[in-house]
């Protein structure tokens, strides 16, 4: 069992920057893939961005990419996503999610969710 909670959402301007942070619980932390995912309003949750266990591999939506970058330090169970330029766009509530040696893009593919951290960019 993987318990995650995320922190560091906020209101912003565009152009601003915002870390966000996922912790987890559990000593198997270093075995899940983690991703970042988003859910504006009336809209599905989209993925973000991914890192697997290691950290060696990463992956981004191809609107974040260039902007935001994942990384994840394994001594302290935590992933993060730091978010630069931010557009109104990127409005969204933004969930981490634990995936048992997985590397994955597909929502329905990952074990456990957080609850999600508001994210609002103002124009």
């Amino acid at each position: 069992q993987v318990q995650l909670v995320e922190s560091g959402g906020g209101l912003v301007q565009a152009g601003a920057s915002l870390r966000l942070s996922c912790a987890a619980s559990g000593r198997t932390f270093s075995s899940y893939g983690m991703g970042w995912f988003r859910q504006a309003p009336g809209k599905e949750r989209e993925f973000v961005a991914v890192i697997n266990w290691s950290g060696a591999r990463t992956y981004y939506a191809d609107s974040v990419k260039g902007r935001f970058t994942i990384s994840r330090d394994n001594a302290k169970n935590t992933v993060y996503l730091q978010m630069n330029s931010l557009k109104p766009e990127d409005t969204a509530v933004y969930y981490c999610a634990a995936q048992r040696g997985g590397y994955s893009t597909y929502v329905r593919t990952y074990d456990y969710w957080g609850q999600g951290t508001q994210v609002t960019v103002s124009s």
